[in-house]
């Protein structure tokens, strides 16, 4: 919705006194962020907010600035939880998506030891490296995204054993019913006296 142009209807009546939940700071500054030249997203969150303190429902809201019923209702919520004044601290429109360069990257550090960009650990786990990917090329992905992407291209963070080395964990976990011992009479350490005697 950039062709956003609001002639900021149904504010011309606007009374601080009136205000359901902005702090006189926090409207002073949205009310001067909305005359100044931003954005039309920006201008509309600053009037979804003004609008909702002035006791607007969310239908009015969504009639007047013309957005969806999800984004009154996100900018609503920021207003009513007190964080007004950070309007601009979200970005605009949908997140950055991974490219070639986060999944070459991705592959070149599974492929190294954390160790080599200065961790402590020695086996990266998809959250690490979400945070350092988020850092390095500021795309933040979720680590289970992180986990998807690398069962796409075949890899883990687990780390691989030699094949010789699981054969003998194999051997040395793996009880077999050959290796049982079998005995025709059961061996307790007690015994039942089961005959009945008649005195």
């Amino acid at each position: 919705m950039s062709n956003y142009s609001s002639q900021y209807q149904g504010l011309e009546n606007y009374d601080p006194q009136d205000s359901k939940f902005l702090t006189p700071f926090q409207r002073k500054a949205l009310l001067k962020n909305l005359q100044s030249n931003l954005q039309p997203e920006y201008l509309r969150r600053i009037e979804i907010m003004l609008l909702a303190d002035m006791g607007k429902s969310q239908t009015q809201i969504c009639e007047i600035v013309g957005c969806s019923q999800e984004m009154a209702r996100y900018w609503i919520g920021i207003a009513e939880a007190g964080f007004a004044h950070k309007w601009n601290e979200r970005p605009i429109g949908r997140p950055k998506i991974v490219n070639a360069q986060y999944i070459d990257r991705l592959k070149e550090l599974v492929s190294h030891s954390p160790r080599d960009y200065g961790y402590a650990f020695t086996h990266w786990t998809a959250q690490w490296l979400s945070k350092h990917l988020a850092n390095e090329l500021g795309i933040s992905i979720s680590d289970r995204h992180v986990n998807r992407l690398l069962k796409q291209m075949g890899l883990s963070t687990k780390p691989k054993s030699s094949k010789q080395e699981a054969t003998e964990e194999t051997k040395d976990n793996n009880i077999t019913i050959g290796d049982l011992k079998t005995h025709s009479e059961p061996t307790f350490p007690w015994s039942f006296n089961l005959m009945q005697t008649n005195q």
